[in-house]
């Protein structure tokens, strides 16, 4: 079970960070630690649970099936997709005295390995791969088996806990017979209370981004609102200020099937990921020249020249709304709002003091005599 975690080290250099000030979630189940790391060496706040648990399917019939005719009847071309799933399907003939047999039959096939750890388990069992993409993409893998051609053969396919119903088809319409090899499934966490802290970080404002790793992933979030009924504000949210950062375009079918915008680098790594991230967060926020300074918002921060000023979430709420419209004046009614129900007028004018003390300037923000507050940007032509 995972829990929300603290940014890099307070010595980390926060003004060259390009994640400093954001929260990232991480869904992930597999990888989730080596993707945090990634974020925390960018300087985000990570907040990780998994939204799905893998099950291997090690007493299933189907597989027992699937393996016994692949031992009675080798096929042509094997695809493993990952090296979990084919050590499990390994293991699990190991447990039912199959497993020499199976491998014996795999001599004959053509063995493709849709990524380094796939290809990795195929050397561990004594076999080698005939071919494996650079760009662990499965879609790679059906360019090249279309391109050498299959009609006639026989093609197993080990499956990664979801359908693959375009890679099977296109298969099939080209002449194969198509062998599915179910290894293992998803299904929920054995704990879900961290992913309901997710889910609710995600929905009240907390989380700036979220990453998926897997289309099931995508899928068992969305899933776990809808039961807990925060499904539609989690959509909301999703659709509006939090981003949605794929590892590819298969992981972000899920999302997008609700309308959710999402984003993903044009190699399906979880390296690249991050790198992508990088990009497109900040740049969502625009950089603003306010008496003499350079100021950047953040999820739960605000850069002044560079340099990371954190603020609790009252004043990050007052901030936001002064620089919603900057230069424009906002009224003490109104910032009013940002602090709850119990507080009172004189409230804001402590808020805005602490918060004056908090961006290291107190001439960022400018009084309008009975009026209210503004941002004191440098541009001539603000709106009074």
């Amino acid at each position: 079970m995972t829990t929300p975690v603290t940014g890099p080290p307070t010595h980390a250099p926060a003004t060259t960070a390009p994640l400093a000030g954001f929260t990232i979630a991480v869904t992930a189940a597999r990888r989730a630690e080596e993707l945090s790391a990634l974020l925390y060496r960018k300087g985000a706040q990570v907040i990780a649970a998994p939204a799905l648990r893998i099950v291997p399917l090690s007493d299933d019939q189907r597989l027992a099936a699937a393996s016994t005719e692949l031992t009675r009847r080798p096929a042509d071309v094997v695809v493993a997709t990952t090296g979990i799933g084919f050590r499990g399907w390994i293991e699990a003939c190991e447990t039912w005295g199959m497993a020499e047999g199976l491998l014996t039959s795999m001599q004959s096939s053509r063995l493709l390995a849709r990524g380094p750890k796939a290809k990795g388990a195929i050397r561990a069992a004594g076999l080698n791969e005939e071919w494996s993409p650079p760009s662990e993409s499965s879609a790679e893998v059906l360019d090249y088996l279309l391109s050498t051609g299959v009609q006639g053969l026989r093609v197993a396919i080990q499956m990664h806990g979801e359908p693959l119903p375009d890679f099977t088809a296109a298969l099939r319409l080209a002449g194969a017979e198509v062998l599915e090899v179910p290894v293992y499934r998803w299904t929920q966490p054995e704990q879900t209370a961290p992913l309901d802290r997710l889910i609710e970080s995600v929905t009240t404002g907390g989380v700036d981004a979220v990453t998926f790793t897997s289309a099931p992933a995508a899928a068992g979030l969305l899933s776990r609102a809808r039961t807990t009924g925060q499904d539609g504000a989690l959509v909301q949210a999703l659709r509006g200020d939090v981003l949605a950062m794929c590892v590819g375009p298969v992981t972000a079918r899920p999302l997008m099937a609700h309308d959710i915008p999402t984003v993903w680098p044009e190699r399906a790594r979880i390296g690249a990921q991050v790198r992508k991230l990088t990009e497109e967060l900040p740049a969502r926020f625009p950089t603003l020249s306010v008496a003499g300074h350079r100021l950047r918002l953040r999820g739960h921060a605000v850069l002044v020249d560079g340099t990371v000023h954190t603020l609790s979430p009252t004043l990050m709420r007052i901030m936001r709304e002064l620089a919603r419209r900057p230069g424009q004046v906002r009224d003490r009614a109104h910032l009013l709002t940002c602090l709850g129900e119990d507080a009172d007028a004189h409230a804001v004018e402590t808020a805005v003091a602490r918060l004056r003390t908090a961006l290291g300037d107190a001439k960022i923000i400018q009084t309008v005599v009975k009026r209210g507050y503004r941002l004191a940007l440098d541009s001539t032509d603000c709106t009074p």
